[in-house]
């Protein structure tokens, strides 16, 4: 790093300042207009900036909060000492944290010599970080639950990525355009963004997950793979047989993440694997609705036209 740059990162702000001079909390005012502490982009960020850089405040604690964005911190050097549901984790220079907009943490007092760099995001910028991903991989699955499902519970991906030269590079790059701003300063940092999410993906052997409800979590998933794969003939009471959980205990988390009932979640695979059959087969519309588990004709065409709008006959004329 340049020497004027790294010189910039230790100088003390007027927040620092203030707190070196006897304030003892943290000016929650600077942060929100909350009554809780949610910590707000809008405070941060310029009206039409989707992602801002700034250093971490040093010499005080800052308590239990949450923030309506996806907050990265980067050490840049020393340490920071996060606690999320109540596991202390101490991140060491070079290291990254990813932390989703449901997650509540605090933050111990910081040192003059640790350096963190807070990277605030914006939900929306994820847009143009996805395009860049494939689906599968660690990080696309973070950022897909969080900003399009409804699992509203906190998750960060820790990177233990210290000795990894390129990612390093691309912070280091990233940190002088922040400090020596130019006209395409702001697109620049996006690329760069992106650019250091795609390296990540690349080195997620690296990386330490964690959801403070990720048990109700993994529940979830066996049993969106369940109806996947036995949506022709699952039933509630066999998906909780082979969980070993009560069938109300299944039905209750189902609706609380997802938002359907077991019975809407099987329906909509139904639908969907109707479609496809009636796409790129040339099953008769009979067999269709019998190799997809429905007995019952006149039930099939009034949910498939409540769905679609057309009747099966009408959609695969159209195909």
């Amino acid at each position: 790093m340049k020497e004027y740059i790294h010189n910039k990162l230790i100088a003390l702000t007027d927040e620092e300042n203030k707190i070196l001079s006897g304030e003892h909390e943290v000016n929650k005012s600077l942060y929100t207009d909350n009554g809780q502490f949610i910590i707000d982009s809008n405070k941060l960020l310029g009206k039409e900036e989707l992602i801002d850089i700034r250093k971490h405040t040093r010499f005080i604690d800052f308590p239990k909060h949450k923030h309506n964005y996806i907050e990265f911190n980067y050490v840049y050097q020393g340490s920071l000492t996060e606690i999320i549901d109540d596991k202390k984790i101490i991140l060491k220079r070079g290291e990254l944290i990813f932390l989703n907009q449901y997650i509540t943490h605090e933050i111990e007092a910081s040192k003059e010599e640790d350096i963190i760099i807070n990277f605030i995001i914006k939900p929306e910028f994820f847009d143009y970080i996805l395009g860049l991903l494939e689906n599968d991989n660690i990080i696309s699955r973070f950022l897909i639950t969080t900003l399009y499902t409804n699992y509203e519970e906190g998750e960060y991906l820790y990177f233990k990525v210290a000795d990894n030269k390129e990612i390093q590079n691309l912070v280091e790059k990233i940190i002088t355009e922040l400090y020596t701003p130019s006209i395409m300063s702001k697109a620049t940092i996006k690329l760069l963004v992106g650019l250091l999410i795609v390296e990540l993906v690349k080195n997620s052997q690296d990386v330490e997950t964690y959801s403070v409800d990720n048990y109700e979590k993994m529940l979830i998933i066996q049993c969106l793979k369940y109806i996947d794969e036995f949506y022709r003939e699952g039933n509630l009471f066999e998906l909780s047989k082979e969980l070993k959980q009560p069938h109300y205990k299944l039905s209750k988390l189902i609706k609380k993440h997802t938002k359907m009932t077991f019975k809407e979640l099987l329906q909509e695979k139904r639908l969907s694997k109707a479609v496809e059959l009636l796409k790129f087969t040339e099953y008769p519309i009979v067999e269709v609705i019998d190799l997809i588990g429905y007995e019952n004709l006149t039930y099939f065409y009034k949910i498939f036209k409540t769905k679609y709008k057309v009747t099966p006959k009408e959609y695969r004329e159209k195909k």
